[in-house]
């Protein structure tokens, strides 16, 4: 069973990522998980922090010779801002501490802090947003970069787009080239298949920061070549639409996840909904004539590319903070300001991408299973040749 968990806060020491049941043999390169933390940091409307990360995974154990080794992989991003915080969230503590704390009493509404201080009876949400906040998704794409390159041992990629800033959208499909061709840029701005559309976009990014304000939009991750199999119809907890699902809506500010043109097929006529069934007798393999699914149909994949989109509110921090109430005094007041980004969603799309590669690795390892990548091989080309004789 493939697992990962992740440690660390904002503005701690570093952020740890603990990821266990990879079979052995998985080829790892620091330079393509390098890679992934760089995709995350980049985009227009990114704010100071990422000028004083530059992040990188220090792979400490489970990998040797740049492979895995079948035992947990443990991984440490350091948190280079540690340096301004470590008289103010020590670990003991001491004589006079308490002078030098940050405290965070005027809650950010949207956030985590309010919500977290009550259930936790904290009086100082500082404790709260330091592990609510989004920094911890640069241990969740670190432990996502393993995922795809075990994935793409089998030819399955996961990438993604922006599909929509703000009231901007792009108003056509993407294909997975364009996508890909995307994903090799050296420089982000919105990660938009279209120019014109991305331009637009950033000018609402523009008013955004003239205003004090923030933007959101929506993402797309695709997943290509992925097989049909994965995942199943027999229990709630096993279709894969629904893990997918949970694992984006799990991500910070998002709050709604797409499948396929769920949105469009809700207003639709079945018989303009559903993806036709055709055989490609070349390939030996049955097709769909459209792919308005989203490559999923009964919680299981069906050998289309896997669409799933991410709906992500603006960030909660705003520069023109709104009306709160401090949490010691009850008294009205302007919520807290913490330093933060006008737009995320670039990043969120790279941080999708992280959490699909390891939802599909981990079905990919339930339907093939295998202690060893040779193993897992195996497995996998017995199954395509099954469905090849179908």
């Amino acid at each position: 069973m493939l697992r990962f968990e992740t440690a660390g806060e904002s503005h701690g020491p570093c952020l740890v990522a603990v990821v266990t049941g990879l079979p052995a043999g998985v080829p790892v390169s620091l330079a393509a998980m390098r890679r992934e933390l760089w995709r995350r940091q980049q985009g227009y409307g990114r704010g100071g922090r990422m000028k004083i990360e530059t992040d990188e995974a220090e792979i400490v154990s489970g990998v040797r010779h740049s492979r895995t080794t079948g035992a947990p992989i443990a991984l440490l991003i350091r948190n280079r801002d540690w340096q301004n915080w470590s008289t103010a969230l020590p670990v003991e503590d001491s004589e006079g501490a308490q002078d030098l704390k940050r405290p965070v009493t005027r809650p950010r509404p949207g956030h985590a802090d309010l919500a977290g201080a009550l259930k936790y009876n904290l009086h100082d949400a500082r404790y709260i947003l330091e592990r609510a906040s989004a920094r911890e998704t640069t241990a969740r794409v670190a432990a996502g970069s393993l995922a795809k390159a075990f994935l793409g041992e089998f030819g399955i990629g996961v990438l993604s787009h922006v599909v929509a800033v703000g009231s901007v959208r792009l108003e056509r499909s993407a294909s997975w080239d364009e996508v890909e061709s995307l994903s090799r840029r050296t420089e982000v701005l919105l990660n938009c298949v279209d120019p014109s559309a991305e331009a637009a976009m950033k000018e609402l990014v523009d008013e955004a920061y003239r205003t004090g304000d923030t933007v959101g939009g929506v993402f797309e991750v695709i997943a290509h070549q992925v097989p049909p199999g994965l995942g199943s119809h027999i229990s709630w907890d096993s279709r894969l639409d629904g893990r997918l699902a949970q694992a984006v809506v799990s991500i910070q500010a998002v709050k709604g996840v797409e499948i396929g043109e769920a949105a469009l097929a809700a207003a639709s006529p079945g018989s303009a909904v559903q993806d036709v069934i055709q055989y490609d007798a070349e390939g030996r393999r049955f097709i769909r004539g459209s792919n308005r699914a989203g490559g999923i149909e009964g919680g299981i994949t069906n050998g289309e590319d896997i669409v799933i989109r991410g709906y992500l509110k603006p960030i909660s921090t705003l520069r023109r903070p709104l009306e709160s109430v401090d949490l010691v005094t009850k008294e009205s007041s302007k919520a807290a300001y913490e330093r933060s980004d006008v737009c995320v969603v670039p990043a969120a799309g790279v941080v999708a991408e992280a959490m699909v590669a390891l939802v599909l690795a981990q079905a990919m390892l339930e339907k093939f299973g295998g202690d060893s990548l040779e193993e897992t091989r195996r497995n996998y080309d017995g199954y395509i040749e099954q469905l090849r004789s179908y």
